[in-house]
């Protein structure tokens, strides 16, 4: 008890809201805070007049000593904005050429993740499985989880819901409830549901539209990357989403892990981050493992040097590359159980494979028992789907979008009052 009451103070002690109250109730620090909000706002010569670039430095230095030098912030706490825009005051990469960046935004977050209990929890029910689905067995776990559950379905009724006058969804509303369900519900599950291996393009497919791609972040034609991250950088939030997955993601060409910090959880957990936002990522198509956000660089001009490095953090970056495949070949490991007989098999999604007919048939039996929580004819964002990667695509025309945002909140309704009972 007394080792935990002591973490406690000292996380509270790193809280960069702690640690701003802190300043402004200190007669030395408050104006010294004041002056560096003034000099990051972009106007400091204006507002401080010649002697600007002195006065910065001056504030720099002295708060290096104050309580915000360190702090952080949790992701999705409660005033996570106003958290994230005390640490970028003192945090900035570059304010009148002082460069400040030596850590990260968010707290550093130790979890274990556990994939055997997700595989024992849609076991029990599965007597005479043979084969092992991951991908099967996350949405099931979720669906026997009352927070994953809860929160799953919210962001895909918000995610299909058409609005009245348009016709199409909601976006920012797709956002908020994907950013609510990957800050709150445990990496076991949100991990499992995103990650999880595929080994034919139908499975590709569903883990694809996990995120909702037609409503989260496509648009018929792709922005220019420069521009979402100068959306994405106003933005405390975005920024710090950003910052925290180029620290974590960082690849490094000495390491053997790939990754400079050699964490593959916590460059999973960053990735997750940044769903939801301007740069929102996931997979580009449904035959590779292969995942960038919805962006060109062309047309960027002298900046497309620039525009290829942010790109290139997401199709050519060893540390993420290798995150998903260890993550995938954690199927090789699963534990012997009296319903289960694990086949042993790696990520095989270049070469587009098909499932056996019995595995096939199996998983369309075991769907029988899945309580639908999904879009698309309940069967993208869980279990087996009887449509071809074509169809799925022709289907997203904007009159079967609307028959099946109708025909899923129906679903959805009923899921509800099944659980309510």
């Amino acid at each position: 008890m007394r080792l935990a009451a002591l973490l406690e103070v000292v996380h509270a002690s790193r809280d960069c809201l702690v640690a701003g109250d802190s300043c402004s109730s200190d007669e030395t620090c408050s104006p010294r805070l004041r002056t560096l909000r003034q000099c990051v706002a972009g106007n400091g010569s204006m507002k401080l007049g010649p002697g600007a670039r002195s006065q910065c430095a001056s504030a720099v230095s002295a708060l290096l000593s104050s309580p915000l030098h360190g702090c952080q912030c949790k992701r999705g706490m409660k005033k996570e904005k106003n958290c994230l825009s005390i640490y970028w005051s003192l945090h900035q990469s570059i304010i009148h050429g002082l460069n400040l960046v030596e850590s990260y935004p968010y707290e550093t977050v130790e979890r274990d993740y556990n994939y055997v209990r997700l595989a024992s929890i849609s076991a029990d029910s599965d007597v005479g499985m043979t084969t092992v689905n991951r991908c099967l067995d996350a949405a099931k776990a979720c669906n026997v989880d009352d927070l994953c559950q809860k929160l799953r379905t919210e962001y895909v009724s918000a995610c299909i819901k058409p609005t009245a006058k348009s016709g199409l969804c909601n976006r920012p509303k797709c956002n908020k409830a994907l950013r609510r369900f990957f800050d709150r519900v445990p990496a076991d599950y949100t991990h499992e549901l995103l990650f999880c291996p595929c080994t034919d393009t139908a499975c590709a497919e569903r883990r694809r539209q996990t995120i909702v791609p037609s409503c989260s972040y496509e648009t018929v034609d792709k922005p220019n990357c420069i521009a979402q991250m100068r959306i994405c950088k106003a933005d405390y939030v975005c920024r710090s989403r950003l910052a925290q997955f180029q620290y974590d993601c960082e690849p490094s060409k000495t390491s053997a892990s790939g990754c400079k910090q050699e964490n593959y959880g916590a460059c999973l957990l960053a990735y997750t981050g940044l769903i939801g936002s301007t740069i929102t990522p996931n997979y580009v198509d449904n035959s590779t493992s292969s995942v960038a956000p919805w962006c060109s660089c062309s047309a960027s001009g002298s900046q497309r040097e620039e525009c290829e490095n942010f790109l290139g953090y997401f199709t050519d970056n060893i540390c993420l590359s290798n995150a998903f495949m260890m993550f995938g070949r954690e199927s090789d490991q699963q534990p012997t159980h009296s319903q289960y007989s694990t086949t042993s098999q790696g990520r095989r999604e270049n070469s587009s494979t098909t499932s056996p007919p019995g595995t096939i048939e199996t998983m369309r039996n075991i769907l029988d028992t899945i309580i639908p929580t999904q879009v698309l004819g309940n069967e993208l964002l869980v279990g087996h789907s009887t449509m071809s990667s074509n169809s799925l695509l022709n289907a997203a025309s904007p009159h079967s979008l609307m028959l099946q945002a109708a025909c899923s909140l129906l679903l959805l309704l009923l899921q509800i009052l099944i659980n309510e009972r």
